[in-house]
C-alpha cells in the first residue's frame, strides 16, 4: 500500500520504511517527512506542483507569501528558532532568483536552510526555454553542499544528503530538481536522518586552553552565536561562574549569554556596550566561545579601541575554517562550544586557579562598569553631534533612543526580536537584553534590508506561544511589508515595530560626516502612513509620537498576538543620527577633476 495516496489529510508522521514502488513526488516528500519536516515556505508555481498536492497527506503545511525572499527569510527565522531545518521552494527561474538575498543571510547566521531549487526540465534544459537559467552557479558560494538530482531515481538519497549537510554544516543547502524529475515511477528506500554527534575537540588543544585559563588573571568570555547553536548556555554559565569571568555577547548574539546574570556585560561590536569593551581591554585570556571574532564585530567602537593585543586567546569553533581567520590566537579548538566548555569545566575544577586571588575586585569593576553604562544610557537622549542637536530642535516627534529605552523595559521577558540593519535598528544594540537563547535574530554580517520582518514571521511559526517582535526601519519597511499579507492570509499573529523618521539613516550619517550635508537619495519623502497601509491591509496600524505611549502599545501588540492579531507600530522619530555605520570603509572626499572640486568644497 503506498501511504501517500491514501485519501484524509494525516498529522506529522513517520516516513515508509523499506524499498518500496512510489513517484519521485513520493520519494520526495516522505524524505522531508523522515526529516521531521513540517512547515516548508515558498510561493505555488507548476514546477514542483505535483510534490505540492501530497503535502496535506503528508501533514506538511505550506506557507504561501507575497515574495520569495521573504520565504527564505523565514525559513531562515524558523530555523534559527527550532534549531531544526527551515525550507522554501520556489518556481524555477524567476522564483529561484528571488532566494538569493535571503540565503546569503542565511549563511552568515549559519542556519541549517534546505532552499529547494525545481529547474527548467531536463530535455530543455540549455534551449533558453520560459523561466530558464543555471541555477546551480547562482548559488554556489553562499551554500554549504548543492545536490543536484541527475535521475529521479536519485530524488530520496539527494534529497536526504541536503537535509544531512544543512545541520552537519550549519549553514544553507541547495536541492535542485529538474522539473520533470517529479513524475514517473521508481524504487528506493527512504533514507534515515544521519545524527552526529559533534566533539568537544582534540585533547591536547583542551589541555593547553586550560592550562592558560588556570593561570589568567583576568579570564574574559565572549560568547557567541555556536553557544546558542549547540545549546550550550547553561554550560557556558558554569565555566564563566568557575572563572568569575565577565562575560561579552558577540556581535548581533545579545542572547548568548542572559542579560540578568551577575558576569554579564553585554554586546561588543557597533554600538555595543562600553562596559563590555572596557572589561574586554583588561583580559590577559578571551575565552571565545562559539564565535568567529568577524572583524566588524570587533571593531573600535565609541572612540574605544578594546580588543586586548597582548592577550593570550582561545577561539572554539565547530568550523575549523574559523580558527585563527581575524585574530591571532594561542589556541585553536574545533569543536562543539558547548561540550568543549564542559571538557574545560572538567580540566578546570579542583585545580588552584589564579583568577579566584582577585576575584572580589574582578567582581567589584564588572559591577562598577555596568552601572556606569546603565546610568549613560538612560541619561543618553539625544545624539551629541550638531547635526543632530541641529534636527531634534523644536521636534515633536520622539528621539531613537528614548523611545528604544522604553521599548527596553516594555519586553516582554520570552519574547523573539529580529533587527533589520539601519541606524535605529543599529543603535538598538545597546538595548536589546535577552534572558533565553534563540530570542535574537539579526541580518549578522551580510546585513541586508528588508530582513527582520518575514525573519520574525518564520520564528512565530517555529514558536507560536512566544511573542515574535521585528524592529524594522522605514526604509527596509518598504522592502517587506507585502509580507503582511502572509500574516493575515496564513493567520501567524506577530508585531512589526516601524520606526519612521523619513531617510535612509546609516548612509544619511555618511553624507553628514564625509560629504558636507549633500545629500542624495536619502530622503524618503512622500512616504504613506506606514499605520494606515497596514490597516487597509487586515492588520493593526497604530502611529505613535509620544513616550508614554512607547511601552503600553508594545505590551498591548504582544498581548494581541494570542488572539491571532498582527500589529504594526508606526514610531514617529526625529532625524538624529548614530555614528557612522562604515566608518572603517569610507574617508574624505578628494577630487582632482576642476569640474568636481567646488562640489567636494561646500
Amino acid at each position: 500500500m503506498n501511504s501517500m495516496t491514501d485519501a484524509g489529510a494525516l498529522p506529522a508522521r513517520s516516513a515508509v520504511r523499506g524499498r518500496q514502488k512510489m513517484t519521485p513526488s513520493e520519494a520526495f516528500v516522505e524524505t522531508l517527512v523522515a526529516h521531521g519536516v513540517t512547515d516548508v515556505f515558498g510561493i505555488v508555481g507548476s514546477a514542483y506542483m505535483d510534490a505540492l498536492d501530497l503535502f496535506p497527506l503528508a501533514g506538511i503545511r505550506f506557507i504561501s507569501v507575497a515574495h520569495e525572499q521573504g520565504a527564505g527569510h523565514m525559513a531562515d527565522g524558523y530555523s534559527r528558532v527550532s534549531g531544526r531545518h527551515g525550507v522554501c521552494i520556489a518556481q524555477n527561474g524567476p522564483g529561484i532568483t528571488n532566494f538569493v538575498t535571503a540565503v546569503a543571510g542565511a549563511y552568515w547566521a549559519h542556519s541549517p536552510v534546505v532552499v529547494v531549487t525545481p529547474e527548467t526540465g531536463s530535455m530543455t534544459l540549455g534551449l533558453g526555454g520560459f523561466q530558464e537559467t543555471e541555477q546551480l552557479p547562482i548559488f554556489s558560494k553562499i551554500t554549504k553542499y548543492q545536490a543536484h538530482v541527475n535521475n529521479r531515481a536519485r530524488m530520496a538519497e539527494l534529497t536526504s544528503r541536503a537535509f544531512d549537510r544543512a545541520l552537519l554544516e550549519l549553514g544553507p543547502t541547495q536541492l535542485n530538481i529538474p522539473r520533470d524529475y517529479f513524475y514517473g515511477d521508481i524504487e528506493c528506500e527512504i533514507p534515515s536522518p544521519l545524527s552526529i554527534e559533534r566533539g568537544a575537540g582534540g585533547e591536547q588543544s583542551l589541555d593547553d586552553a586550560a592550562a592558560l585559563l588556570a593561570k589568567a588573571k583576568f579570564p574574559v568570555l565572549i560568547c557567541g552565536g555556536g553557544v546558542v547553536m549547540a545549546g550550550g548556555q547553561a554550560e557556558a554559565i558554569a565555566l564563566a561562574e568557575l572563572l568569575h569571568a565577565p562575560v561579552a555577547n558577540s556581535y548581533l548574539h545579545n542572547d548568548s549569554f542572559p542579560a540578568d546574570h551577575p558576569l554579564w556585560c553585554g554586546p561588543l561590536g557597533y554600538q555595543g556596550s562600553k562596559a563590555a569593551m572596557k572589561l574586554l581591554a583588561h583580559a590577559d585570556v578571551v575565552l571565545a566561545l562559539g564565535t568567529r571574532l568577524g572583524p566588524f564585530g570587533t571593531l573600535p567602537q565609541h572612540g574605544l579601541d578594546y580588543w586586548p593585543a597582548e592577550a593570550k586567546v582561545i577561539q572554539i569553533d565547530a568550523d575549523p575554517r574559523m580558527l585563527g581567520l581575524v585574530k591571532p590566537i594561542s589556541v585553536g579548538i574545533c569543536g562543539d562550544a558547548k561540550a568543549a566548555a564542559r571538557a574545560l569545566i572538567a580540566r578546570l575544577s579542583g585545580r588552584s586557579l589564579a583568577c579566584h586571588a582577585n576575584r572580589e575586585q574582578r567582581q567589584a569593576e564588572i559591577t562598577s562598569e555596568r552601572s556606569a553604562w546603565e546610568s549613560e544610557l538612560e541619561q543618553w537622549s539625544h545624539e551629541k553631534d550638531r547635526w543632530s542637536l541641529e534636527v531634534a530642535k523644536g521636534s515633536s516627534a520622539m528621539h531613537p533612543r528614548q523611545m528604544l529605552r522604553e521599548l527596553e523595559k516594555a519586553m516582554p521577558d520570552d519574547a523573539m526580536v529580529s533587527t533589520d540593519i539601519g541606524n535605529i535598528c543599529s543603535v538598538s544594540n545597546s538595548y536589546l537584553r535577552f534572558k533565553s537563547p534563540r530570542s535574537m535574530f539579526a541580518a549578522m554580517s551580510f546585513g541586508n534590508c528588508g530582513y527582520a520582518f518575514p525573519t520574525i514571521i518564520g520564528a512565530k511559526v517555529a514558536a507560536p506561544g512566544r511573542p515574535a517582535i521585528a524592529y524594522v526601519g522605514d526604509g527596509a519597511w518598504g522592502m517587506s511589508f507585502g509580507e503582511i499579507q502572509t500574516c493575515v492570509r496564513e493567520a501567524i499573529p506577530v508585531t512589526a515595530v516601524v520606526f519612521n523618521n523619513g531617510q535612509w539613516g546609516a548612509e544619511k550619517k555618511n553624507h553628514v560626516d564625509f560629504y558636507a550635508r549633500r545629500f542624495l537619495g536619502v530622503d524618503l519623502n512622500r512616504q504613506p502612513s506606514w499605520a494606515a497601509v497596514a490597516t487597509a491591509m487586515g492588520a493593526d496600524g497604530i502611529r505613535i509620537d509620544k513616550l508614554s505611549d512607547v511601552g503600553p502599545s508594545l505590551r498591548a501588540a504582544a498581548a494581541a498576538q494570542k488572539e491571532g492579531k498582527t500589529t504594526i507600530l508606526e514610531m514617529m522619530v526625529t532625524r538624529e543620527l548614530g555614528d557612522p555605520f562604515r566608518r572603517d570603509a569610507l574617508a574624505m572626499p578628494v577630487r582632482h577633476l576642476d569640474k568636481y572640486k567646488s562640489t567636494a568644497a561646500r
